[in-house]
């Protein structure tokens, strides 16, 4: 994939402000570029190609199989595989326009619509990932299933709004909070056998959750690179590290929502 000689990338202190996010990559920062320049970093190494290629495979990949891996014919509800086909391509689209033209020749104001970008699918893959959990959770009680739907949905827009209006990692982390308790509650309702899904399901998205918290820790920790600046300028970063785990995390996420999907096909809630 790396085969252009790209620009004379510039070190820390000599990038642009606005990428100064963190001071423990020192070299590899892209001058600034046009779309088209911006484009071509694809093809040769700088700091963000990690970044861009880490969530930007995945995309593809997701793209072509998570249709077919999605058992339409099985499920009765439609919307339900439909907005978890849409959650899971949330994150890595806006976080690969986000990596790959953070250093348009734009500048700051864009830099700040390409980080509101990321963190709405950030955001995205929060909400719609969690709509299908909580109908299938809630399945039997339909009136309370409509309000958590609605409370949940209420939830997401605040931390929306928090992410988007946050001016730091820690802050933006602290935005999904909020959502994460609810779906810990869901996830106790279906262990204590109140709620209902496929007995497969809960390992997934406990695992989901736990890799997607450790990666948001580690990225606003910055390690490995907080104790070795410069060493990882390029590769195997905090938010590299980060990206891989997000990745996994969705495909957690989608285990257990395709065991969720056939459970549903064939269930019935028992008669009051």
């Amino acid at each position: 994939m790396v085969f252009l000689t790209g620009p004379r990338l510039l070190d820390w202190t000599n990038s642009p402000p606005h990428l100064q996010f963190n001071k423990y990559v020192l070299t590899g920062y892209r001058p600034v570029s046009s779309v088209q320049d911006c484009i071509k970093s694809l093809f040769y190494l700088h700091n963000e190609l990690g970044n861009i290629y880490t969530h930007g495979i995945p995309l593809l990949i997701f793209l072509v199989l998570l249709p077919l891996n999605i058992p339409w014919s099985q499920t009765s509800v439609t919307w339900l595989g439909v907005v978890h086909f849409l959650a899971c391509l949330s994150p890595e689209i806006g976080s690969v326009l986000y990596h790959l033209f953070m250093n348009h020749e734009g500048g700051a104001p864009v830099y700040q619509t390409l980080l509101s970008l990321d963190m709405f699918g950030v955001c995205m893959v929060n909400t719609l990932g969690a709509l299908p959990i909580v109908y299938i959770t809630l399945l039997c009680y339909p009136s309370l299933r409509s309000a958590a739907l609605l409370a949940y949905m209420l939830l997401s827009a605040h931390g929306v709004y928090s992410a988007l209006t946050a001016r730091s990692n820690v802050r933006r982390l602290r935005s999904f909070a909020f959502q994460a308790l609810f779906r810990l509650f869901l996830f106790m309702l279906r262990w204590a056998g109140v709620g209902t899904g496929s007995p497969a399901s809960l390992s997934h998205f406990l695992t989901m959750d736990l890799l997607a918290l450790l990666g948001g820790v580690i990225n606003i920790s910055r390690i490995p690179e907080r104790f070795r600046p410069g060493l990882f300028d390029y590769w195997c970063n905090s938010h590299q590290i980060m990206h891989v785990l997000v990745v996994i995390s969705i495909v957690f996420l989608h285990w257990g929502m395709v065991e969720d999907l056939l459970w549903l096909h064939s269930y019935e809630c028992p008669l009051e």
